[in-house]
């Protein structure tokens, strides 16, 4: 069977959509840092430190609002993603100990960010604030995996975790917050596994 013109198409496609998407996720990456020492970061200067031009630029975030509001979901959606690769490589209390971890980092980048997406979320008929779903679903995921390997007390949902870890968001961004990040979620790991019927 030949094949037709429009498969032929198709393969010249990814490898622009791959470097669109490398450009989309070093503007993001450039933009996280900027915004994240400065809410009003001048979106040139992340789109010259990102090494793209002004057009490539605003087809990719037409304002600072999706900028902004792409910054936080791309990141939630990286911590999502991460609890299913690891769940695959690791055992799943530490698998779940593990993505505890990035979410620290999350949470410390929502709170550096946290002035940047207060304008873009509060902008008339801007866009809204991403909700927590994904992360929720990961962590539904980690539990319900290491309640069934018994490696933590059953019963726990999503909500009861997030309740038990609320300390991070307390912790200042700016100052060593990987240190005391540590000790807090060490601290509820070691609750999540009392109680636990594994041993």
């Amino acid at each position: 069977m030949s094949p037709r013109g429009g498969d032929v198409q198709a393969k010249k496609d990814p490898p622009q959509r791959s470097d669109a998407q490398r450009n989309r996720e070093r503007i993001l990456e450039v933009a996280l840092v900027e915004l994240t020492r400065s809410a009003d970061a001048p979106l040139s200067v992340i789109a010259k430190k990102a090494g793209v031009g002004q057009g490539t630029f605003y087809r990719n975030f037409p304002n600072r609002e999706a900028l902004v509001l792409e910054i936080y979901r791309h990141e939630m959606q990286q911590v999502a993603d991460s609890a299913v690769q690891l769940l695959e490589s690791r055992e799943p209390d530490r698998a779940l100990r593990e993505w505890m971890d990035r979410l620290a980092q999350f949470a410390m980048a929502k709170a550096g960010l946290a002035d940047a997406i207060r304008q873009a979320s509060s902008t008339p008929g801007g866009p809204a604030k991403p909700g927590h779903t994904p992360v929720t679903a990961a962590a539904e995921l980690l539990l319900r995996a290491n309640e069934e390997a018994r490696t933590i007390r059953p019963g726990l949902s999503a909500e009861d975790f997030f309740l038990a870890i609320a300390g991070l968001w307390q912790i200042d961004p700016h100052g060593d917050w990987q240190p005391r990040a540590a000790r807090l979620l060490d601290l509820v790991m070691d609750g999540l596994r009392a109680g636990a019927s594994g041993g």
